[in-house]
């Protein structure tokens, strides 16, 4: 685990303040003020795309998924992924990867009951090998599970975003599927936002829509499709509206 460091922004402790948790500095406040002020909708559209994510992985746990691999969770902010999957079945596992150290700490300290089911695995997840390897832990990686990568593939170039999603869906059986959620912005203040977040915890890139479509590869997509977490609903019929200026489009695929 990497060493903490109160002087730099993290990308997690950001959307935490965001999501109006508590498990944040005054270096994360101070830059999501920053950024908020160039795209004032961001707070709205992260828990709009964590709402998403929650319909996701319930949607996946009542189609009889109980194991969930959620990469670059972040903080374990209420309801986590464990506590959704749960809710629908109470022997559901979930592998939790990150390597903000701030992250670990709060998921490591968890109590017994809160981290029921639960492995923590340290690691970068672009070393899949690895990864999957300690995810293997708790996960039957020859059952069925749903893998979850929201809010994450903004921080890879495109090609680099399809490749991690090829490899990591490469280790999932059939009958298993993929939640994936990307932010995605356009016109003079988006510019603005990728380069002052560029600066700080991460390198931001703003795909598009069909990047974005791109990322599912061969994969199956479930209806209606890709479209804004805001109106997207897990196996509904109809097609969302188009995706405003600046928000979070969102997706599920099934596997095999």
């Amino acid at each position: 685990m990497a060493d903490f460091d109160p002087t730099i922004p993290s990308i997690a402790r950001v959307y935490d303040y965001w999501l109006g948790g508590k498990d944040n500095f005054a270096v994360d406040r101070e830059l999501g003020e920053r950024l908020t002020s160039l795209i004032p909708s961001t707070p709205v559209s992260l828990r709009e795309n964590k709402k998403f994510l929650g319909l996701g992985v319930t949607w996946a746990a009542s189609q009889g998924i109980g194991q969930f691999i959620d990469l670059g969770c972040g903080m374990p902010t209420s309801p986590s992924t464990q506590e959704m999957a749960q809710t629908v079945l109470p022997g559901a596992r979930v592998a939790c990867v990150d390597n903000d150290p701030v992250v670990l700490s709060h998921l490591n300290a968890l109590p017994a009951g809160a981290s029921t089911g639960m492995t923590v695995v340290d690691g970068d997840i672009r070393d899949t090998a690895t990864i999957l390897r300690a995810v293997a832990e708790g996960i039957d990686l020859d059952q069925p599970a749903c893998m979850i990568m929201g809010s994450l593939l903004h921080f890879f170039a495109a090609e680099e975003a399809r490749d991690l999603v090829a490899r990591y869906t490469a280790a999932l059986v059939p009958g298993s599927c993929l939640i994936l959620t990307m932010g995605v912005a356009s016109g003079e203040a988006a510019e603005q936002f990728r380069g002052l977040y560029s600066e700080g915890p991460s390198r931001l890139y703003l795909h598009s829509p069909d990047d974005f479509r791109s990322f599912f590869g061969p994969l199956e997509l479930l209806p209606p499709g890709i479209g804004d977490a805001r109106a997207l609903r897990p196996g509904w019929a109809e097609v969302p509206g188009p995706t405003r200026e600046a928000g979070v489009i969102a997706g599920i695929a099934r596997v095999g």
